[in-house]
């Protein structure tokens, strides 16, 4: 187990090559207004984060990422491009593994621009795969902008696609929704007692901070999802042969081209992604053997809403992502510096390269 001076010296090595390649050194403070974090990722959050309260200041996080805080600090400093290092500790609650860390160092890189994207995407990656070309790294990579935009383009209602982005980033859940929905898996017993019910008759103490009015929109709601047309076999079928794509980067646009012949909504995504494997491939990043998975980083990486990458230690199966990063433009814009920024980023784990080292 590498000693805490031998992490922070690995981490100020990190910090000085991305200095090197433009990045400004800046800092984020440990404590975060909890309140951010719950807007974003709603109470789920507390089951990973630390939180405690202040007096004057409310209810504060120990800062669970660096994600947030860095872009916020760039929302207020009111630049259009800007490229930001940095490095800190992070803190997670480990509820069911007690041999996970509950504390480590990151460093960070990030751009933000309202340049082409692809360029941004392939500036990052190409840095972190230069900085731990040493290490023996595997990379893997993934895309969230083509299963959002498959998810947009199904014939059915606003409310149901609704349901499912919200969903997206938690796989079972998301599967259980989806299989609804087809018609595949019928609705609750509770629900389907709700929903024959005559809601003006429907009577019950209110309780906690739902009201009776909310209650009747809810079962309302529930009726008029009853009587919705399910989502087509056709439609499902597209979506899993989606889902199942793993595969190396050109193989996978094949795949995903045949998909879109059946799906034109993916046109437009996929064409972004062969254009990112170019790029890639002209400044000298091996895409013949670039793993690439189209769900990848659904269950661990929910800000991250289009290009998706990580890179593993092959040797030492059993560590977490050396380094994790990818684009989050959705982030930029509920943040509000509005939909013109381009975001993406990474972090490094400067304790995993130690023991990948070893």
């Amino acid at each position: 187990m590498p000693s805490r001076a031998d992490i922070f010296v690995e981490a100020n090595r990190l910090l000085q090559c991305f200095e090197t390649a433009g990045a400004e050194i800046v800092e984020t403070s440990i404590l975060q207004p909890a309140d951010v974090f719950l807007d974003l990722y709603g109470e789920d959050i507390r089951a990973r984060a630390y939180t405690t309260a202040d007096a004057l200041r409310g209810e504060q996080m120990l800062r669970p990422d660096f994600t947030v805080p860095i872009a916020l600090m760039h929302i207020k400093n009111a630049r259009r491009q800007s490229r930001y290092t940095y490095s800190g500790e992070v803190f997670r609650r480990q509820e069911h593994n007690a041999l996970r860390e509950n504390e480590y160092l990151q460093v960070g890189y990030e751009v933000f621009s309202v340049s082409d994207e692809v360029a941004s995407d392939a500036e990052v990656f190409a840095l972190f795969a230069q900085v731990l070309a040493p290490f023996d790294l595997k990379p893997k990579t993934g895309d969230m902008g083509i299963l959002t935009a498959a998810v947009r383009s199904l014939k059915t209602t606003e409310q149901r696609k609704s349901a499912l982005m919200r969903h997206i980033w938690r796989p079972k859940r998301f599967r259980e929704i989806l299989n609804r929905y087809a018609g595949r898996t019928p609705i609750s017993d509770y629900q389907a007692a709700l929903i024959t019910r005559d809601v003006a008759n429907l009577d019950f103490p209110e309780f906690g901070l739902r009201r009776r009015q909310e209650v009747y929109d809810r079962i309302e709601r529930l009726r008029q999802d009853n009587d919705t047309v399910p989502i087509s076999e056709i439609e499902m079928t597209v979506l899993e042969r989606l889902l199942e794509i793993k595969a190396t980067a050109p193989v996978a646009i094949e795949r995903l081209l045949d998909i879109a012949k059946d799906l034109p909504a993916l046109s437009s995504s996929i064409e972004r992604l062969r254009l990112r494997i170019d790029t890639f491939d002209a400044g000298g990043i091996d895409v013949e053997t670039l793993a690439f998975e189209a769900c990848y980083g659904r269950a661990k990486m929910e800000y991250y809403d289009g290009f998706i990458f990580e890179f593993m230690s092959e040797t030492y199966d059993d560590l977490p992502p050396v380094a994790t990063g990818g684009r989050y433009d959705a982030l930029m814009r509920r943040l509000g510096a509005g939909s013109e920024i381009s975001a993406v980023g990474g972090v490094i784990r400067p304790s995993l390269i130690l023991e990948v080292s070893q």
